[in-house]
């Protein structure tokens, strides 16, 4: 009997043979379902076992320590392409005493980013002939995609400005740039695949407004700038602390990923 109980008993570690097995699975490969995955994953699984802990996405940065902003990446411009949208949109919204420019705010990226998605490729519009000519108060009506038009306007502007100043668009004065967004806006001088250059102003211009005031997580209205001019709030989560307040509250505005980063 009391042979029985002892075979019944768990068995314990057997020395240095078992403590090996036991630090072996430990850092090359990890029991998972009752198999053992060595190799490549259990490599990286023992290893993140014995490092410290990284810092996590949407961890505040710690003073002195810089960040990166993922969001100014080009998507779809070429760098000439990007250096005179930036400075197109600069002269329409620069910088003063009341805060930053265009270029500050990051609309160009913004820009950017919409031409490389939907927007710019017309994908929720119907875009099949026949193509007429529309009254003013019809809109866009032309064959070409957004990301098409820009992509010659801006082509138009650098010729323009070769022709007018023999320089490039980046090196004008304002003065130049000024009076080369005035020839574009009028539409009678230039003509951009047989539309009038005031099309592409027109989604120069508010384009440049979007990205000047949409939420930073599309690429514009660097750290809230834009809205903190305005005194905006942004994306609040509710104002019931405030809806009954006569005076003019001013909050911090808060972005989209900020509620994504808390409740993520």
């Amino acid at each position: 009997m009391a042979e029985e109980e002892k075979d019944q008993q768990p068995k314990q570690p057997n020395g240095p043979q078992d403590e090996s097995r036991r630090k072996f699975l430990k850092v090359s490969g990890a029991a998972l379902g009752g198999v053992v995955v060595g190799g490549v994953v259990g490599g990286l699984i023992g290893r993140n076992m014995n490092q410290p802990k990284q810092t996590q996405p949407g961890t505040p940065a710690k003073p002195g320590q810089q960040t990166k902003d993922f969001n100014q990446a080009l998507m779809y411009m070429n760098a000439e392409q990007f250096t005179l949208t930036e400075a197109l949109a600069e002269r329409i919204f620069p910088e003063d005493e009341l805060g930053p420019g265009a270029k500050a705010l990051g609309v160009a990226f913004f820009i950017d980013h919409q031409l490389a998605g939907q927007w710019g490729t017309n994908g929720r519009d119907y875009m099949m002939g026949p193509f007429q000519k529309a009254e003013a108060t019809q809109g866009y009506q032309a064959i070409f995609k957004r990301h098409e038009l820009f992509s010659t306007g801006l082509q138009a502007v650098k010729n323009y400005a070769q022709q007018k100043y023999q320089k490039g668009v980046p090196d004008l004065t304002p003065e130049q740039l000024d009076e080369l967004l005035t020839v574009f806006e009028k539409g009678q001088e230039v003509q951009i695949n047989g539309l009038p250059s005031s099309v592409f102003f027109n989604l120069l211009r508010s384009s440049t407004l979007e990205g000047a005031y949409s939420d930073p997580l599309y690429g514009g209205n660097k750290d809230m700038q834009g809205w903190r001019m305005k005194k905006y709030p942004g994306n609040q989560m509710t104002y019931m602390d405030i809806i009954e307040k006569e005076e003019f509250v001013t909050y911090e505005p808060a972005s989209l990923s900020d509620h994504m980063t808390q409740h993520g």
